[in-house]
C-alpha cells in the first residue's frame, strides 16, 4: 500500500454553486494530497452541508488566517472584490508569506486541467484579483 503524499492543504471560501462544485472536485483529489483542511460560507448552502458532512471544519475568515501556514492555498470562491481584498489585507497584517490566496479563475483553471465537467458559470463577473 503506498502512502499519500501530502501536495497542498487548502482552504476553500465560499461554498456557493461555484465552490461546492469546486469542493467535490477537491474531495475527488484527497488520493492525490489534496486536503481541505476547512472552509468558510455563511448562507446554508448544498456546499455546506457536504462540508459538515466530511467533517471539514467550518471557520471565519479571522480563523482561516490565524491558522498561518499551516494552509498552504485559501481558494477565494465567493467572487466578492471585498472578501479577496479583506483576505489579502489580514494575511499581510499577520505577516503570513507562506498562505497563497487563489482567486476564482485559479480555482477555475485548475478545474479545467483536472476533470472533464464544465464548472459552471455561477453569478460572479469579477474575475480579477
Amino acid at each position: 500500500m503506498t502512502k499519500t503524499v501530502s501536495v497542498a492543504d487548502v482552504a476553500l471560501v465560499g461554498l456557493g454553486e461555484v465552490g461546492g462544485r469546486f469542493l467535490d472536485e477537491m474531495l475527488r483529489l484527497k488520493e492525490r494530497g489534496i486536503n481541505v483542511v476547512c472552509a468558510a460560507e455563511l448562507s446554508d448552502t448544498p456546499g455546506r452541508r457536504r462540508a459538515v458532512a466530511e467533517s471539514i471544519p467550518l471557520k471565519t475568515l479571522d480563523e482561516i488566517v490565524a491558522m498561518g501556514g499551516s494552509v498552504d492555498v485559501v481558494f477565494d470562491l465567493t467572487g466578492s472584490p471585498s472578501v479577496r481584498k479583506m483576505l489579502r489585507e489580514k494575511m499581510q497584517a499577520t505577516g503570513n508569506r507562506h498562505t497563497i490566496i487563489a482567486p476564482e479563475t485559479m480555482a477555475r483553471m485548475l478545474w479545467a486541467v483536472v476533470s472533464e465537467e464544465h464548472l459552471g458559470g455561477g453569478h460572479h463577473t469579477d474575475r480579477g484579483y
